[in-house]
C-alpha cells in the first residue's frame, strides 16, 4: 500500500472552526497594531530613514556590549550593532544620521572611539555607506507603491481567472492606478495614500462582486499586516531585505490560495447542487497534503537560513517564517471564508459558467 501524508477522504471541519482562526488573527492584529502604533512602533532601517553603515573588522574578538558602549558619543547618534561572520570580529554599525555628515569626519570619528575603548586592537574600516533622508524617503515611497501594485495585479489576475471578468479587473486597476497618481499629487504620505487606496480597491471588488479577488486580496492584506504587527513587538530593523521578504510572503501566500480556489472551482462545477461550505471544506481537504507538504519544506528551508545563515540575512529569514506560518493559515480560513460570506453554491456555479468545462483533476493539483 503506497504511503498517504494526507489521507485522500480526510473531512476536516475547517469551516467550521474558522471562528476560532478569526479569533486568533484578531488578536495578532490587535497586538501587532498596538506595538506599531503606541509600543515599539516601526523601527525603520537606514534604507528607509536615512543614515549610515558602516562595516569594520577587529585584529581580535570584542564584546557586543562593549562595542556599543564605545560608540555612545554624540557625533554617531542612533548607534546599533550587528554581529556577523565567525570569531566575533566583524561588525556592521549604524548610526541614525547622515545628513550635513562627512565621510572623512565619520571614518575619523568611528576609527578613534574604538582606538580608545580598544586600546592594542587593530580595527580595520571595509566599508562605509551613506544614505541621506531624501533618499530613504524615496525609497520608502517605491518599496510601499511595490506593495500595493502588486495586489493590484493579483487583483486584476484572479478575477479574470476565477471569474471570467477580465475587463473588470482592467478596468478597476486603470482606474485606481490613475487615482493614485492623482492622489500622489496632492502630497499626501505614501503610507496613507496606500492604505486609502486598498480600502477603495476592497470597496470596488465588493460592488463589482469580485469574490475571489476580494478574497484573496483581503488574505494578503491580513499576512502582511500580521506581520509586520509581529516584527515591530520583536523590536526588528525594517530594511530593504525585510521588505523583499514581505513581497516574497505575497507571492507565496497567493500560490497557496489559488491551489485552494482552482480545486473549489472544480468541485462547482462536478457538484452544483452540494452546500458551498461543504464544497469549500473538501476542497481544502483535498489539497491539505500539497498545502502541508510545501509550506513544511519552505519552514525547514528558512528555519536552517534563520539558524546558520548569519547576521545579515537573519530578518529576513525571520519575517519568512513568521510569513509562512500565517500565510498557510489564511489560505485556508480567510480567503475561502470571505466567499462563504458573500455567496452561495448557485451564485458562484453561475459565475464558472462557460461552454466547456474542465474535469476535476485536468490540471493535475494534488
Amino acid at each position: 500500500m503506497a504511503f498517504a501524508f494526507i489521507k485522500h477522504d480526510t473531512k476536516i471541519d475547517f469551516i467550521g472552526k474558522r471562528h476560532i482562526a478569526y479569533a486568533i488573527s484578531i488578536l495578532l492584529l490587535l497586538v501587532g497594531l498596538g506595538s506599531a502604533l503606541w509600543g515599539n512602533g516601526l523601527r525603520m532601517g537606514i534604507d528607509f530613514a536615512g543614515g549610515v553603515i558602516v562595516q569594520v573588522q577587529f585584529a581580535q574578538p570584542v564584546e557586543d556590549e562593549g562595542l556599543k558602549k564605545s560608540l555612545d558619543i554624540p557625533e554617531l547618534p542612533g548607534i546599533s550593532t550587528q554581529r556577523f561572520g565567525e570569531g566575533a570580529r566583524d561588525y556592521l554599525l549604524r548610526f541614525s544620521s547622515a545628513e550635513n555628515t562627512d565621510a572623512a569626519a565619520l571614518r575619523t570619528s568611528v576609527l578613534a572611539a574604538l582606538a580608545k575603548a580598544f586600546p592594542g586592537n587593530d580595527v580595520e574600516i571595509q566599508r562605509l555607506e551613506m544614505v541621506g533622508p531624501k533618499v530613504g524617503d524615496d525609497l520608502t515611497n517605491k518599496a510601499l507603491g511595490a506593495l500595493y501594485y502588486a495586489t493590484l495585479l493579483i487583483a486584476v489576475y484572479i478575477s479574470g481567472r476565477f471569474e471570467q471578468r477580465w475587463m473588470a479587473g482592467v478596468a478597476m486597476a486603470a482606474v485606481l492606478w490613475g487615482g493614485m497618481y492623482l492622489a500622489g499629487l496632492t502630497g499626501l504620505g505614501m503610507g496613507w495614500l496606500v492604505l486609502v487606496a486598498l480600502g477603495i480597491t476592497l470597496v470596488v471588488c465588493f460592488v463589482l462582486k469580485l469574490n475571489f479577488a476580494l478574497g484573496a486580496l483581503v488574505g494578503l492584506i491580513h499576512d502582511v499586516f500580521i506581520t509586520v504587527g509581529l516584527l515591530s513587538l520583536m523590536n526588528v530593523e525594517i530594511d530593504l531585505n525585510v521588505m523583499a521578504a514581505l513581497l516574497t510572503l505575497v507571492g507565496y501566500s497567493l500560490n497557496d490560495t489559488i491551489i485552494v480556489y482552482d480545486r473549489l472551482r472544480e468541485n462547482l462545477r462536478a457538484a452544483p447542487k452540494q452546500p458551498l461550505a461543504s464544497l469549500i471544506n473538501r476542497s481544502v481537504n483535498q489539497t491539505l497534503s500539497r498545502t502541508i507538504l510545501t509550506s513544511g519544506t519552505t519552514f525547514v528551508a528558512t528555519l536552517a537560513l534563520y539558524l546558520l545563515g548569519g547576521g545579515v540575512i537573519h530578518d529576513f529569514a525571520l519575517t519568512m517564517l513568521i510569513g509562512v506560518f500565517v500565510g498557510t493559515a489564511s489560505s485556508i480560513y480567510v480567503s475561502s471564508a470571505v466567499l462563504l460570506a458573500l455567496g452561495d453554491t448557485e451564485f458562484y456555479v453561475h459565475q464558472q459558467e462557460r461552454p466547456v468545462y474542465e474535469k476535476p483533476g485536468e490540471h493535475g493539483i494534488v
